[in-house]
């Protein structure tokens, strides 16, 4: 296989987008102890606990955050798969760089996922006028011992977060198809992880992103008022999601609901997949579990694709 080399061109001019998001806010009532009692927000329907087709995986869009997403591997339910998440980033690399530093360097927020990735001494990305994002990383980031599945899974976790990255600052097309060329040291024939063979475009892959996540609150969150603002994601528009929270602060009582419903995914183009919903708890930790079937209905075969620990301040 020919061997070639791609200097360095990161396209300039792009202007980022800000979009707001109204989230409904729902009324809680008070217990006689005066802690909230849980509610939900209107479109959800829930059940409290007195016990305590093809996917699509659409492109990120542009935002005037600064928090850079990132995705990462986790093992639910049959295997292990992609999930996203939103980090605090600075310095003055371009977005693309700043998300793969991100992926490569740190860790997940939610202590269920991980990364294959090592920190790598060299690290750049460009995109070219037709939509394909190039990055050149050294051949140390990939210093891992990994099986054939977990290599390709990494190697789909750069190409989503390389694509996410560059569709959230706004500086690709996200209306055309986007590609990512992955070189090491600037060669294009080198194998990832010693598993994946290099050296052509690549696109997302929607077989290797989770059906379902959630995107807040996210791992480790606090949240003031007794209320959280669920925000998730699933790769199947109009399905249903079926959800519980737990008390993680209470012995004994992870895996019994405190709370549960469900609520139906959207189907308009500009949110196709998106579901939301607010739940007013009481004071203390919990976690929140995302299933495609009702987990109350007996089956042990049902379990989750997504869940994540947060606490509720007084």
């Amino acid at each position: 296989m020919s061997t070639r080399r791609v200097g360095p061109l990161w396209r300039s001019g792009a202007a980022f987008v800000g979009c707001a998001v109204a989230v409904a806010v729902a009324l809680a009532g008070c217990t006689a102890n005066g802690q909230p009692e849980p509610t939900v927000a209107a479109g959800a329907s829930a059940a409290v606990s007195t016990n305590g087709p093809s996917a699509t995986v659409p492109l990120e869009t542009s935002q005037t955050s600064t928090k850079a997403p990132v995705y990462w591997l986790g093992r639910a339910r049959d295997g292990v798969y992609l999930y996203r998440e939103f980090r605090d980033t600075s310095g003055t690399d371009n977005p693309v760089t700043k998300a793969l530093r991100l992926m490569m360097s740190a860790k997940p927020l939610d202590t269920n996922l991980f990364t294959p990735w090592q920190p790598p001494k060299k690290l750049a990305a460009s995109i070219s006028g037709r939509n394909v994002i190039t990055v050149d990383v050294s051949s140390d980031a990939f210093n891992s011992t990994v099986d054939e599945q977990t290599a390709q899974l990494a190697v789909q976790q750069l190409v989503y977060t390389a694509t996410a990255a560059a569709a959230s600052a706004g500086v690709i097309d996200t209306g055309q198809p986007v590609q990512v060329m992955l070189l090491v040291d600037g060669r294009t024939d080198q194998l990832a992880f010693n598993r994946v063979q290099l050296g052509r475009l690549m696109q997302r892959d929607p077989a290797m992103v989770a059906s379902m996540w959630i995107i807040d609150p996210q791992g480790g969150t606090e949240s003031p008022h007794g209320q959280i603002a669920v925000f998730g994601r699933v790769t199947m528009p109009g399905a249903e999601v079926f959800w519980q929270i737990a008390r993680a602060d209470v012995k004994g009582d992870k895996s019994s609901p405190y709370v549960s419903g469900h609520v139906s995914s959207s189907r308009t183009d500009a949110t196709q997949g998106q579901f939301r919903f607010n739940v007013n708890l009481p004071a203390g930790k919990y976690v929140l579990r995302l299933f495609p079937n009702d987990p109350g209905a007996g089956d042990p075969t049902v379990l989750a694709w997504d869940s994540k620990e947060f606490t509720i301040t007084p």
